[in-house]
């Protein structure tokens, strides 16, 4: 049976702020080391995008290739799910071992499908919300889902430019969380760098994912520090 992780605990030691490079722009050529180097550089959690080529454009990486970067690392797993069958591959990445696993509010479409992938999964349980897509039911997705992952960039591809308009949904998202007393992993994806980081801190986020910021960089331990821990 797969353990889950205890997202308070993960919480207080990031001090508040979970740093998750994300292993799309990783350089697959050299990708153990490039795992391994997050790691040493203070990365909480490998932020895992899994894309299908259907519901985005873009194909990535399988059951396969997860299963052998579980193996080269002790880091918690994060795998963000960009596909139409979240319910079935999800399944198959918990039985894996990997802790968190977000689906898309734009295929998971209402409350009967939330509940069938929280109650399919054996792992954390996150939603994902594409910038075009209304924020509906606040409450109810902030108190079924363990994470909540807001998109600022329209998925499939890395290196785009960051949506502020998306701010708003992360400030609904964390107020709900407070006023309610409810521990949320409240993520952000996409165009993130130092500035827009500090945005979408500011906003309420406490889970940054970045990609060519962390990966493109010439120092790691620093791209982190500026990403995350030194608004912390």
């Amino acid at each position: 049976m797969h353990s889950k992780i205890d997202i308070s605990d993960l919480l207080a030691k990031s001090n508040g702020c979970i740093f998750a490079p994300s292993l799309l722009s990783a350089d697959f050529s050299h990708l153990a080391d490039e795992i391994t180097a997050a790691q040493n550089a203070g990365a909480d959690i490998i932020h895992l995008d899994i894309m299908d080529g259907n519901f985005v454009p873009n194909i990535t990486f399988g059951p396969p290739v997860v299963k052998s970067i579980i193996e080269k690392t002790s880091l918690t797993m994060d795998a963000h799910l960009m596909i139409v069958d979240p319910i079935k591959y999800g399944k198959i990445f918990a039985q894996l071992g990997v802790d968190i696993i977000t689906a898309h509010i734009e295929v998971l479409k209402n409350e009967v499908d939330w509940k069938k992938f929280k109650s399919e999964i054996d792992a954390i349980a996150g939603i994902a919300i594409n910038p075009p897509t209304k924020l509906h039911d606040v409450e109810k997705i902030v108190e079924m889902f363990e994470m909540i992952l807001i998109m600022s960039v329209n998925p499939g591809f890395s290196g785009q430019k960051f949506i502020p308009d998306v701010l708003h949904k992360i400030e609904k998202v964390a107020d709900y969380a407070e006023k309610a007393k409810i521990k949320r992993i409240i993520a952000v994806d996409g165009g993130i760098n130092r500035e827009t980081s500090k945005l979408v801190r500011n906003a309420g986020a406490n889970f940054i994912v970045a990609g060519n910021a962390f990966f493109k960089t010439d120092n790691y331990a620093e791209a982190v520090k500026g990403l995350c821990k030194r608004f912390a």
